[in-house]
């Protein structure tokens, strides 16, 4: 091996397979000096998708506390219809995304693959081929809604006469910058592969924290203009992805050297990416259907009532979100390396988010009626609580079923969830027909919920298809989901604040003699002693 390797580096002159190798070469021993990427069989421990899930915590959460603060200024100096426009303009850029066609999950798998494999020979051209592909979707996108734009504005969205030419002027960059965006995205799928959140996150935090605090001295410098604001936000897009470049050619450096297109790369990126978009495009669309219903059912105001709890309940989704974005290409390089080790992963993961989403969903649940009040006042503390409670029970158990949808997308089976989610559309539409005429709101919130209950309990028998002998596993969770769902049924049925508050305490209680004396095993609680002592 050693006079292999010293072959390799010799300085006479060598083919351009050589050249990759030893790219490659370097690249190990670069990782092994510096930790900057991790081996593979380093990319599935524990510790790893600890660090890497609270890495992502951190990234979605910072700038929302910024938000918090500027977003009152820009109210303030832009006025409400400006500020509308600019919501519309952040929206676009987060929802330009999908149209990777889900080649972003593509390439993040078919790396992560590879690294699991060991067989890197081909990454180089993985990911060129992928960023091609991604670019030229973009730029078909872009022109298409180029086209439309005119009609979109001024047919479409009630926009005041005056603010129209400005709008449609930061439209037409909107739709210019599409290409970039999508290109980020598929950058930060590499990134994904390598698990080097640390990274991602590095250009998230201050991208987010960029689009909440950069337009405010634009609007102060501009009077208040609407286009300069969108074109310093498309600015820091394109420094992110020049950033996340950098990265990547810092982390894979040998595809400087192995720039390629490979046609027959396509098939498989679209085929596993196809199947992501249409998960993509039907569980937005299911998780906001509702309301559209409830206003052609009952009236716009009850709308209010209803969304407005629903917003606070999915806010509980960060946490899970977080995970799977680090579990997706953990379960890919292990299910590649060693499907005992995806197999751990998959309990381990289960076990941790039940454990932290339990207490939560438990507390809110609980306290309902009085977090309304505090917040919102009695009429929507009367008119929602219900509504809140039903929504809660429903994130809880699909925060739980995100590891099975990791686990699933990560094995290469994608259509499962997209084939689910098309046969759920038409028959949680008849659904949510039929329980918002019988119960209203409320009505529509049990829709909900029994839509994800039966998605999460699916998706949990599926797994038995890539994680064969997992049944017993399974069965066990499941019994345990249970038995939280009866904890939820029973401080639903409690009105006195006092009987409420010992419940909770009471459930809580045994929860945590539960979790430490059944849930968790010896290395959990090893690792966890160690934890405090090393915090002593």
């Amino acid at each position: 091996m050693k006079n292999w390797l010293n072959n390799a580096r010799a300085p006479e002159k060598v083919s351009e397979n050589k050249v990759m190798e030893k790219d490659r070469i370097d690249l190990m021993e670069n990782n092994e000096a510096t930790g900057s990427a991790e081996h593979s069989g380093d990319l599935t421990s524990g510790r790893k998708i600890t660090r890497n899930s609270i890495l992502n915590i951190i990234g979605y959460c910072a700038p929302l506390f910024v938000a918090l603060i500027t977003i009152p200024v820009m109210i303030h100096e832009m006025g409400n219809d400006r500020f509308g426009i600019l919501t519309l303009a952040w929206a676009i850029i987060g929802y330009f995304s999908l149209f990777d066609f889900g080649l972003n999950r593509a390439l993040t798998k078919l790396v992560a693959e590879r690294l699991g494999k060991e067989e890197q020979e081909d990454i180089a051209s993985l990911i060129w081929t992928s960023l091609v592909v991604m670019m030229i979707l973009g730029l078909i996108v872009a022109a298409i809604l180029i086209i439309g734009l005119p009609w979109l504005v001024q047919n479409i969205l009630t926009i005041p006469a005056a603010l129209k030419r400005e709008t449609l002027i930061a439209f037409y960059l909107l739709a210019l910058s599409i290409p970039l965006v999508i290109i980020s995205v598929g950058l930060r799928g590499v990134l994904s592969a390598y698990q080097r959140f640390d990274l991602i996150n590095f250009v998230r935090v201050p991208m987010g924290i960029y689009i909440f605090i950069a337009p405010i001295p634009i609007i102060k410098w501009y009077m208040n203009a609407l286009h300069p604001v969108v074109a310093v936000l498309i600015l820091g897009r394109l420094i992110a992805v020049l950033i996340q470049l950098r990265m990547c050619l810092k982390i894979v450096p040998f595809i400087q050297s192995d720039v390629g297109f490979r046609r027959d790369l396509i098939r498989p990126l679209l085929s596993y990416g196809g199947w992501v978009t249409v998960s993509n495009i039907i569980s937005p669309l299911m998780i906001y259907i509702d309301r559209f219903f409830i206003s052609a059912l009952i009236s716009a105001s009850a709308v209010a009532f209803y969304a407005t709890p629903n917003e606070a309940a999915t806010k509980l989704w960060f946490l899970p979100w977080a995970v799977l974005g680090v579990l997706f290409p953990a379960f890919s390089t292990s299910f590649a390396k060693d499907i005992r080790m995806a197999s751990d992963i998959f309990d381990n993961s289960l076990k941790y988010l039940f454990v932290i989403m339990f207490p939560i969903a438990l507390l809110t649940i609980t306290f309902s009626f009085e977090g309304l009040n505090f917040w919102l006042g009695s009429e929507f503390a009367v008119k929602s609580t219900a509504v809140l409670k039903w929504m809660v029970v429903g994130v809880f158990i699909h925060s739980i079923a995100q590891v099975p949808y990791a686990l699933l997308q990560g094995a290469g089976r994608p259509d499962i969830i997209a084939k689910l989610h098309l046969i759920e559309l038409p028959l949680y539409c008849i659904l949510l027909w039929q329980l918002i005429q019988l119960g209203g709101t409320q009505g529509a919130a049990i829709a909900w919920t029994m839509r994800l209950g039966a998605d999460g309990l699916v998706v949990f028998l599926f797994v038995r298809k890539v994680l064969p002998g997992i049944l017993v596993k399974i069965n066990h969770k499941l019994s345990i989901l249970s038995m939280a769902l009866l904890s939820f049924i029973l401080t639903s049925s409690l009105e006195n604040f006092f009987f409420k508050s010992g419940f909770f305490f009471a459930v809580i209680l045994s929860f945590a003699l539960f979790v430490w004396f059944i849930i968790f095993n010896d290395q959990d609680r090893d690792r966890i002693f160690k934890g405090i002592s090393h915090a002593i």
